[in-house]
């Protein structure tokens, strides 16, 4: 980062000469937006009457395989890069040993095809974890109230390797398992899939703004215990930028910081140390205060894109947003 200028005294420096008119303020403006920075993230379920609105995110929805094919097709007609896919699964299918997760036709697998087979182009974003498919709701597997580490990695790696042969072009780990990210690469180096990328969920902190998101996929409720013993702790910026530096290492393509907005000190400092691509997620809970103040008339609906400008001034190439469509239609209209 350059030093701070010197700046000659008032009246010689009057920084509102710059602020006069909207030409002016375009032509010094520092940080921009676009919909290429976008990546949105949908809910597609298996559940027969489960489509539809999601009670705790108002205006995000719970979408059919022929939804999810709906959405590839805006998000591409809107100049969106990625769609990024969450399995809504059946309640009484999930099981402690999360078989489901590796199934080629479990429903975020079906989705995959059917997105591939719609929008070819479009980048595919996928979430590896087993909560989804596991009856205690955690991200990892589960014996005696402890989630295992190597065994779940194990797991991970078969459910990532269906992903791909899935079609899937960018795998997001979001478990926080130690060192799945070094097996995943492995892996996928030896059975053919080197191209597909990994989009690591380097630092994601045990927090309290996935609450909706819960809700969304089905897990509310089902949790057994928490996630602090795999989830960084909201208090610990060096031990965050330790799990991006280990992840780069072990050859994560990118890298994630999760929740967003309360976090851009450390997507900040991520982007200062690594430079890597870096991306942060605004979760549900962030989705929902915003939505939620709007639609009470408490803020207006600019707060939107001025809360990813925020991210973009933070250093982040990239954002995953419920607001994505929204913002590139908006975008695109300017």
């Amino acid at each position: 980062m350059s030093a701070n200028p010197i700046i000659a005294p008032f009246p010689a420096t009057r920084l509102r000469r710059l602020r006069q008119n909207a030409n002016i303020r375009a032509m010094v403006t520092e940080t921009d937006l676009s919909a290429h920075n976008l990546i949105w993230p949908i809910f597609v379920t298996e559940v027969t009457g489960a489509e539809g609105e999601i009670a705790s995110m108002p205006g995000v929805e719970r979408l059919t395989l022929d939804g999810a094919k709906r959405a590839a097709e805006r998000a591409a007609e809107l100049g969106i890069p990625s769609i990024c896919i969450f399995p809504h699964s059946d309640q009484d299918l999930r099981t402690e040993g999360c078989e489901r997760a590796w199934d080629p036709d479990n429903i975020g697998n079906l989705a995959i095809r059917a997105i591939k087979e719609t929008v070819p182009e479009l980048v595919v974003m996928t979430d590896i974890a087993l909560d989804p498919y596991n009856a205690n709701g955690h991200d990892g597997l589960v014996r005696d109230g402890v989630i295992l580490n190597d065994e779940s990695v194990e797991a991970l790696v078969r459910m990532a390797l269906v992903q791909a042969e899935c079609g899937a072009d960018l795998l997001g780990p979001s478990d926080m398992m130690d060192g799945r990210i070094g097996a995943l690469r492995t892996a996928l180096e030896a059975n053919s899939h080197k191209d597909v990328a990994i989009l690591s969920y380097a630092a994601k902190f045990a927090s309290g703004f996935y609450g909706p998101f819960r809700d969304a996929v089905g897990a509310s409720g089902r949790l057994v215990g928490d996630k602090k013993t795999y989830q960084v702790n909201p208090a610990n910026r060096e031990e965050a930028l330790r799990c991006v530096a280990r992840d780069l290492s072990e050859g994560a393509d990118m890298v994630m910081v999760k929740p967003g907005l309360p976090y851009l000190d450390i997507c900040r400092e991520v982007k200062d140390r690594f430079g890597a691509p870096t991306f942060a997620y605004q979760v549900s809970g962030e989705y929902a205060m915003l939505e939620g103040a709007i639609r009470a008339g408490w803020l207006s609906r600019d707060t939107v894109a001025e809360s990813l400008l925020c991210f973009r001034r933070a250093g982040c190439d990239g954002i995953l947003t419920y607001f994505a469509p929204e913002v590139a239609e908006a975008l695109a209209h300017k």
